[in-house]
């Protein structure tokens, strides 16, 4: 057994990271700095949860690499981009069963072995909490993990990597970010910065979303219920490339697409010229030309690049175009936080902000609305797709 690494909080992170995404989404590793950012600053599955910028990244990275600990390779395929790989297990010569319960300790910390067993079933899946304990004990003899006396009213006493110190085990201080940092310089300069973003990647994002609804049941059912009781046209606000809209075709509903980024539009209409698309800004939406309001207004990542401060007027503004009856969905990345995005399917150079809004702060813009009957889903994230943030739709009717 080769002396182990003594790694600091952002290196063990970022190893962790690594371990994780090449177990989980194969396709998508090795990482870009972007995806690597975003794995190690996702707030599920990790303790705690941090703000790691890109600098702090790609020193700790270079850190690694030197240790050969970590390699840093050009992508195989499409812009040249640096990816990162780790090199962890090949210098630990762990086992596919070691390396599963290594990652969750160095993503979560102390855990005892039921936790374990839980946490580590994408990664590995055993068959009890005994093989864990059995295994932990194995690992224990090769230097790489060690138990903890139990705590006071602990059941079960827990495991530690030995990699490097862990975090004082205090209660965590929370990070609230400005939200209304979206609004930085001002509300005309973000909604540019969006423009210019989605213009940027309006052709990737059709291709990579063309068919994202195959692999979302809950989304088609939620779709599906909104549609089916909407007694008129249906508006699809912020549309993007369209696909949505077009699946609510093909299911037979009067829907039409909204989004305010003209390249966007060009997409949609290219893919699915059967559909009526056009430009338009979301917060100024008017109602359609043959009905008195929409049956349903769909706002699916649509409010998500605007600040808490503007929720309020932008839900108020689309329940002004409902017919009486009529329903509002709002599909939301659940915070509260704030991150910013500067590369995107290989495109680099952005400066976009997304909003993840708390959910009690959507729920009273959708009752200052005026809006009733209002109900509400809160999901994990789908880690098989990437996604690293808690999903929240809400619908209500006028």
């Amino acid at each position: 057994m080769p002396d182990l690494p003594v790694l600091d909080p952002i290196e063990q992170r970022i190893l962790g990271s690594l371990l994780e995404k090449q177990r989980t989404v194969p396709a998508s590793y090795p990482l870009s700095l972007n995806g690597l950012r975003t794995a190690c600053n996702q707030t599920s599955s990790r303790e705690p949860v941090t703000a790691y910028d890109d600098h702090a990244l790609e020193l700790a990275a270079r850190g690694l690499k030197e240790r050969g600990l970590l390699r840093i390779v050009w992508s195989d395929s499409g812009k040249r981009t640096l990816k990162y790989h780790q090199a962890l297990d090949d210098v630990l010569s762990l086992e596919e069963s070691e390396r599963a319960l290594l990652t969750v300790l160095l993503l979560r910390g102390p855990n005892a072995p039921g936790e374990l067993r839980t946490r580590t079933e994408r990664l590995h899946p055993f068959p009890d909490k005994e093989a864990v304990e059995a295994l932990l004990r194995t690992m224990a003899e090769r230097g790489l993990v060690r138990e903890l006396e139990r705590r006071p009213g602990q059941q079960d006493r827990r495991w530690i990597h030995l990699l490097g110190e862990l975090p004082a085990e205090t209660a965590p201080v929370p990070v609230v970010k400005d939200l209304e940092g979206a609004l930085r310089d001002g509300a005309e300069a973000r909604d540019e910065r969006i423009r210019s973003t989605y213009t940027t990647v309006a052709r990737t994002y059709a291709e990579q979303l063309a068919d994202e609804l195959d692999d979302l049941p809950f989304e088609r059912w939620l779709l599906t219920r909104v549609a089916y009781q909407a007694d008129g046209p249906i508006a699809d606000v912020g549309c993007g490339p369209g696909h949505v809209t077009a699946w609510l075709v093909d299911e037979g509903y009067d829907a039409s697409g909204f989004d305010v980024t003209p390249e966007m539009i060009e997409q949609a209409r290219a893919r699915f010229p059967e559909v009526t698309f056009e430009v338009g800004d979301l917060r100024r939406l008017l109602k359609p030309r043959t009905a008195e309001g929409w049956g349903a207004v769909l706002a699916l990542y649509s409010l998500i690049h605007l600040a808490p401060s503007e929720l309020p007027g932008a839900v108020a503004a689309l329940a002004r175009t409902l017919q009486p009856g009529g329903q509002l969905l709002l599909g939301l990345h659940a915070g509260p936080d704030l991150r910013h995005l500067d590369t995107w399917w290989e495109h680099e150079g952005l400066d976009l902000d997304f909003v993840l809004h708390d959910p009690e702060a959507v729920l009273a813009a959708v009752a200052a609305a005026g809006l009733t009957d209002v109900e509400w889903y809160l999901r994990g994230p789908i880690e098989a797709r990437g996604e690293t943030t808690r999903r929240l739709y809400v619908v209500g009717r006028t």
